[in-house]
């Protein structure tokens, strides 16, 4: 009888660790910049970069955890083996390059508030 009041307090008390993890995990709080990256997308702005490039990396680091939300293409192939046909017929020429619906574009590390101000995306205060 003990050994099953063991089991039965045991498996209560996983299942109380385990609502307690799916709390956790729901309840995260969206990124800083979430509804900017994601204002991006909507108003047709495209980030091409390659995944070995450190001012890509730089310029996804700006975007802390909302990096998920920007309209990232990646064009390097793997092995740095050269550059994908999307970024190719896209004739992209040097990474970081955004792209604006307006078909201008802006190489290099952009300032959020120079792609808020292209794009006419509000940045969190």
């Amino acid at each position: 009888m003990k050994n099953s009041v063991k089991a039965v307090i045991g498996i209560f008390v996983i299942a109380i660790v385990v609502a307690v993890l799916i709390s956790f995990q729901n309840t995260a709080e969206p990124g800083k910049y979430d509804d900017f990256a994601k204002c991006l997308t909507d108003k047709g702005a495209i980030f091409y970069g390659s995944y070995w490039c450190p001012h890509c990396q730089s310029q996804k680091q700006m975007f802390g955890d909302s990096v998920e939300y920007v309209p990232y293409v990646e064009c390097s192939l793997p092995d740095k083996a050269g550059q994908n046909k999307m970024c190719n017929d896209a004739k992209i020429e040097s990474y970081p390059t955004w792209e604006f619906a307006d078909k201008s574009r802006l190489s290099g590390v952009l300032p959020l508030e120079e792609l808020a101000q292209k794009t006419g995306c509000e940045l969190p205060d």
